[in-house]
């Protein structure tokens, strides 16, 4: 029915409509950090329609293509399916079209990664295209009857509910050379670290990582020529990048983000940085769901106190630390290095005791969680050698750190965002934060992620808190964990009159512009991405 070169010209035409038309779901693949069956439990959540709509367009296609070709049959049976293929790729425009109003809220990273995989997905598509046109024409030939000829590809509009397996199979397939590929760029980025002298800082911990990081990077600076891996890089890839880039070797000091989501993982970090000190901010249970329980948190973390650096540690490991005999590279922040602290809604004033002198500072993070980030940076500053003017000067220059309990004026309305915030310390500090404005106040929360079997408990904690701030209006985004949010605030004796559950954080958006008025603060915590 068809030749080659006519099967090759509709299988490479079908096939760029069908990936581009799924560039989103390639993108919800990428927040999963290309892992497979996180991809696959974000397809199967009850609130995605993305499915549906594959669905929904391959049953369109389907109608589409079968009264097209019955139509112009007296055109006869190459011409009739030949005309079909317009309603065909109108419709696949119309899906692509369509599909904007779906965007993810987190944007496709057009990483080389990424685009390595879309080019295999896109040809893994193409061949199956081509096989199952060719299985189709071979069909409609055995079968001989002119009129199963013109409904013999109608088959093939299955192919979109088809498109996610096809995606795994591209990336179970390019997985394999990525990770070749990384451990080699890993391992010459470790090479061209042990061939440096610049002096290395780990910033370990379950919380606070990216803001100590970039606490300490302002005040080193002072002294320094730092630099440190960018946003949240805390991988061997993102301390690879870091490296790799042309002016490190200009730099005096390197700030690693160390993070860990199973064991081994801080392990492998130290033996790449080889880090001379360290700031090990705390452990709580944020990843449980991957290490399995807090004693496992706590065992690969602590790594960093075994990788023969100074390690500056919160106040709160004390017990642990000297309990696994780990006290020998460790050193605490003073109790006496803050007094007269006043935190307020909009700033944080405090005295600094260092080297006998007592002075005043403000600066314009908030939060208890932003001194005990502060104190961690001065405490390890002090160790490598900063004086006490230097230090202030760079506490002086610190500015909100971006979803990180950042203060954003917008008009006469107070916005907390919190966005990056995911564990239960990090989510009190917040909530504290909010209650000192002085007008209406408004929390937004999709809950916390991640922890595993306690991740309920630790859900219905958060309700308890929240309904004990006695806030104004309390909006629940999704429906992963806001169940267990909402029995913690009411059994805590939350009103219920107050309380929101909506489905989408445009949903929230809505509510909030109906709702806030001069003078009103909302908090948003933890945004979490599509996948979740």
């Amino acid at each position: 029915m068809f030749d080659v070169w006519s099967r090759m010209i509709a299988s490479l035409v079908c096939s760029v409509l069908f990936c581009v038309a799924t560039l989103q779901s390639v993108g919800a693949l990428q927040q999963s950090g290309y892992k497979g069956s996180v991809y696959v439990s974000w397809l199967r959540k009850k609130e995605n329609l993305f499915f549906n709509r594959l669905w929904v367009w391959a049953l369109c296609l389907a109608l589409v293509s079968a009264v097209t070709t019955l139509c112009f049959s007296f055109l006869g049976t190459v011409a009739a399916l030949a005309v079909s293929a317009i309603p065909f790729s109108l419709l696949c425009g119309l899906f692509i079209f369509s599909d904007r109003k779906f965007a993810l809220k987190v944007p496709v990273k057009r990483t080389k990664r990424l685009q390595r995989l879309f080019v295999a997905y896109w040809f893994i598509v193409a061949v199956f295209c081509y096989i199952f046109i060719a299985v189709l024409a071979f069909l409609a030939k055995w079968n001989g009857s002119p009129f199963y000829a013109l409904i013999a590809f109608v088959p093939f509009c299955a192919t979109p509910v088809l498109l996610p397996l096809l995606l795994c199979l591209a990336n179970a397939i390019m997985s394999i050379f990525e990770n070749a590929h990384n451990q080699k760029f890993i391992k010459r980025a470790g090479q061209v670290l042990d061939e440096t002298n610049i002096i290395r800082v780990g910033v370990v911990g379950s919380y606070g990582k990216t803001s100590v990081k970039n606490i300490l990077n302002a005040i080193l600076s002072e002294k320094y020529d730092v630099v440190a891996t960018p946003a949240s890089y805390n991988t061997p890839m993102g301390v690879a990048l870091t490296v790799t880039a042309p002016d490190f070797a200009k730099k005096q000091v390197f700030i690693a983000e160390m993070g860990a989501r199973k064991t081994g993982d801080v392990k492998e970090l130290c033996a790449m940085v080889k880090p001379q000190y360290a700031v090990f901010t705390g452990v709580c249970e944020q990843h449980i769901a991957t290490f399995g329980s807090i004693e496992n948190v706590w065992a690969e973390k602590s790594e960093i106190l075994r990788s023969g650096a100074t390690v500056v540690c919160g106040g709160a490991l004390r017990a642990a630390v000297e309990k696994d005999g780990l006290q020998d590279h460790a050193r605490f922040v003073e109790d006496t290095l803050f007094k007269d602290v006043h935190l307020q809604a909009t700033k944080t004033q405090f005295v600094l005791c260092l080297d006998g002198k007592e002075i005043p500072v403000a600066c314009s993070l908030l939060g208890e969680s932003a001194l005990e980030n502060i104190a961690l940076a001065v405490a390890l500053a002090k160790e490598m050698g900063l004086t006490a003017e230097e230090i202030i000067k760079g506490i002086e220059k610190l500015t909100p750190i971006e979803h990180r309990l950042q203060l954003i004026r917008s008009g006469d309305v107070y916005i907390l965002d919190d966005g990056y915030n995911c564990n239960p310390l990090g989510a009190a500090v917040a909530i504290k934060a909010l209650c000192r404005f002085s007008g209406r106040k408004c929390i937004v929360t999709p809950g916390i992620v991640e922890c595993g079997i306690l991740e309920e408990q630790t859900n219905a904690d958060l309700g308890a808190k929240i309904a004990k701030a006695n806030l104004d209006l309390v909006i629940l985004v999704g429906e992963t964990l806001v169940t267990s949010v909402k029995n913690g605030y009411i059994t805590a004796g939350g009103d219920g009159e107050n309380l929101q559950v909506v489905k989408t954080l445009k949903d929230a958006q809505n509510v909030l512009a109906a709702w806030l008025t001069a003078g009103d603060a909302v908090l948003f915590l933890n945004d979490l991405p599509d996948v979740y």
